[in-house]
């Protein structure tokens, strides 16, 4: 759960350091790649955790949030 502002703000700048969507905003990530993660394991620390809130945040349609967040 996020604790404070900060953490949003933290999350909206986090990138996917690794496969196919290396490099992308985890707020661009696609669903279906989320849901992957979510039925075969979100990775361990702060990475999986954060791909974990995405998911929900997306879940609950709730990306309006963080896209204001994410650098240009």
């Amino acid at each position: 759960m996020i604790g404070d502002k900060h953490e949003l703000v933290k999350l909206a700048e986090a990138k996917m350091p690794f496969g196919k969507y290396q490099g992308r905003y985890l707020v661009h990530l696609p669903e279906t790649y989320l849901v992957w993660f979510k039925q075969n394991g979100f990775p361990n620390g702060t990475l999986g955790k954060q791909l974990e809130l995405m998911y929900e945040i997306k879940l609950n349609g709730l990306e309006s949030l963080i896209y204001p967040l994410v650098p240009k």
